[in-house]
């Protein structure tokens, strides 16, 4: 489980792809803290650490995964929002966040409101999941609060320490990013949906 508070931004050092896996070797200042089979947060993907080596680590993206995300666009060189698991004797700073994306979404505008930044972001109207305003959403690994919420749209606001130590300091209009549904949302419609039936 992860918090969707973003530890380091991370650099993408290799991608290989081996039949329809991509392996993703990153570098960050905690590798020498990691260990194979560790769950770390790739901008929203939960990915599990399948080797270490000079400074770097490794994982493995099978094609469910490479289907739902943003990860088969990902270049050597990219910067990457990380974050390790959450510590059982942690503050949940953030929210309960799975690294389980449920879609890509897109970013429709930014706007500067002298002092933070609101983003605009749309998704597939075929998604089930939805937002609610003041609920929770992750963008690309980060927990955020929903500021206005549509149909298949939303828009959240970010404060400039966050838009600093994330990688939405390189948002623009069009970019596609990873978005995980609040877990709790996502219960209560499966739970509405049952009952209806």
């Amino acid at each position: 489980m992860f918090t969707g508070i973003v530890e380091e931004i991370a650099i993408v050092k290799n991608i290989a792809r081996e039949k329809e896996n991509i392996h993703l070797t990153v570098s960050c200042s905690f590798v020498n803290e990691l260990k194979i089979d560790q769950s770390v947060l790739h901008n929203g993907i939960c990915l599990t650490v399948v080797a270490i080596e000079n400074e770097t680590f490794t994982v493995t993206a099978i094609k469910e995964t490479i289907d739902v995300t943003t990860i088969g666009q990902w270049k050597i060189g990219q910067e990457i929002n990380l974050e390790r698991g959450m510590l059982a004797n942690a503050r949940l700073d953030g929210h309960i966040v799975q690294g389980h994306v449920d879609t890509v979404g897109r970013c429709v505008s930014i706007e500067d409101a002298d002092g933070s930044t609101y983003y605009g972001f749309e998704f597939d109207k075929n998604v089930k999941h939805t937002t609610i305003s003041k609920g929770s959403i992750t963008i690309d690994g980060t927990s955020l609060t929903v500021v206005d919420s549509g149909i298949n749209t939303f828009s959240v606001a970010i404060i400039p320490y966050t838009k600093e130590h994330t990688i939405f300091k390189h948002y623009e209009v069009g970019q596609v990013v990873n978005l995980e549904f609040d877990v709790i949302g996502k219960y209560v419609e499966k739970l509405l949906h049952i009952r209806s039936i």
